[in-house]
């Protein structure tokens, strides 16, 4: 067939827009009406599209709100996913440029020489000189798709290295907002211990001055020393714990510990309302879900492309140039070379190899399905854990603050029953280690709600307005 009735038959499939292997549907996943443990939450419609934004804005912290605006900027592991994301977006456009032709041109100048003999003896060199100037030009016609194939699948890893950024910005976000706000109680708990050694040694003081007086035994004077000792140690246990808070967040806004500074402050942020939401948006949100749906779209894609492999590619190339001994008429139209045609290229027998890719191609498919669906069961998971841990902590929370209230009452009316020598000072010292215990209990408590809460929004996919 000439090249001039083979035109129409390659624009016809061309044009037809064929593409081999399966065209994509997202897997279908069970998704539940309502969260179990949110109880009250109204429906909402879903608003993939809308950006979450600076989701911490609603702890209305300026200092947390300054350190996690400097995470997608400093931290280095944010940094090597954007490389790569930038990556994969170069890798989109090569394989954009794969559907159109190439041209490429070459020029070359030689000269050559050989060495003759003559009947006289006389040695003679004769001598040649070559110009040429090529250029050539090819397209790989996409009949069967692959190429469409190779560039969705490149895409969807694109989309999926983008979700990757997301993830892994929204991680360090939310590691941050942690350590914040474990670090803040912490900050209290020291000077809740601080104030308890302030205390206790004056007592100390007090109880060694009846004790040289003869009016406290030695016994007394021992537990009051002890008391005083076990609040120093707890207080510089928690200073050190403190210390690494401090150094986890330089490192996440990609500063050293040296670097970084983290001055004792009272928290002031205000603790969210547990949000209203529905589960079907858990999919469009978060982004290690949205990571695991775009692996699958570009495992469908490559069965595409495996399957291609059973196809002959059809190549057009041209090529057109000059050449001559001489170049002052390099470029004339009797030394003009050139050359036209199509050329197809297939597998004629490999043993069964693309047969087992493309089963190779499948398989993986069916891996990414697994996982997709694997991720989408432990976001549920993780949101139904965070919203019963917070609606419990709520109730906790009022009891060990009923429990504090009752362990001051009683320390401090045994407090006054020593001072008035009604009782001994064992009485007061187990009143106010009880005391001191309800207290750090109650900021405890409230480090697992602020830790809680962060963990809810990550969970959520980085925020919950709808």
């Amino acid at each position: 067939m000439k090249m001039n009735k083979l035109t129409p038959v390659l624009l016809a499939l061309l044009l037809s827009g064929c593409a081999v292997g399966p065209d994509y549907h997202r897997p279908t996943v069970n998704v539940p009406t309502q969260y179990k443990e949110a109880k009250g939450w109204r429906e909402a419609t879903p608003q993939d599209a809308q950006s979450k934004g600076e989701w911490w804005t609603v702890y209305h912290d300026a200092t947390l709100s300054g350190l996690l605006s400097q995470v997608s900027v400093s931290n280095q592991n944010v940094a090597q996913y954007e490389a790569q994301y930038r990556q994969a977006k170069a890798l989109v456009s090569e394989s954009r440029s794969d559907l159109f032709p190439s041209a490429t041109w070459t020029g070359s100048s030689t000269r050559s020489g050989a060495a003759g003999s003559s009947t006289s003896g006389t040695g003679q060199r004769t001598t040649s000189n070559s110009q040429s100037l090529e250029a050539s030009a090819s397209w790989e016609l996409d009949i069967w798709g692959k190429l469409r194939r190779t560039l969705e699948e490149n895409k969807a890893s694109a989309q999926a290295s983008a979700a990757e950024l997301a993830n892994i910005t929204l991680s360090a976000q939310s590691e941050l907002a942690q350590d914040y706000f474990q670090l803040r109680i912490m900050d209290q708990q020291i000077a809740l211990y601080q104030q308890s050694v302030d205390a206790y040694q004056r007592y100390l003081t007090v109880i060694n001055n009846k004790y040289q007086a003869g009016s406290e035994s030695r016994a007394t004077l021992a537990q009051a020393q002890m008391q005083l000792e076990t609040a120093r140690a707890s207080a510089l246990d928690l200073s050190w714990q403190r210390a690494q808070a401090e150094h986890a967040i330089a490192l996440l806004i990609g500063k050293t510990p040296a670097e970084f500074t983290l001055p004792a402050a009272e928290l002031k942020a205000t603790l969210p309302a547990i949000p209203h939401a529905v589960p079907s948006s858990l999919l469009q949100r978060r982004p290690d879900i949205a990571y695991a749906e775009r692996n699958v779209a570009a495992a469908n894609a490559a069965v595409g492309v495996a399957i291609a492999g059973y196809y002959p590619d059809l190549t057009l190339s041209a090529t057109g140039g000059f050449t001559s001994s001489a170049l002052h008429n390099l470029i004339s139209l009797p030394n003009r070379v050139w050359s036209l045609g199509p050329s197809l290229s297939g597998t004629l027998l490999d043993f069964g190899a693309t047969s087992s890719k493309v089963e190779q191609a499948r398989a993986a498919y069916d891996a990414d399905v697994a996982s997709y669906r694997q991720a989408v069961l432990t976001g549920f998971q993780e949101v139904e854990n965070y919203l019963v841990e917070l609606n419990t902590l709520q109730e906790e929370m009022l009891a060990q603050q009923r429990a504090t209230a009752a362990a001051q009452d009683s320390a401090r009316v045994t407090r006054n029953q020593y001072e008035a020598g009604m009782i001994d000072y064992l009485d007061v010292a187990t009143t106010e280690n009880s005391s001191l215990s309800q207290q750090q209990s109650l900021l405890s408590l409230q480090s697992t709600q602020w830790v809680a809460s962060v963990q809810l929004i990550a969970a959520l996919g980085g925020g919950w307005a709808l």
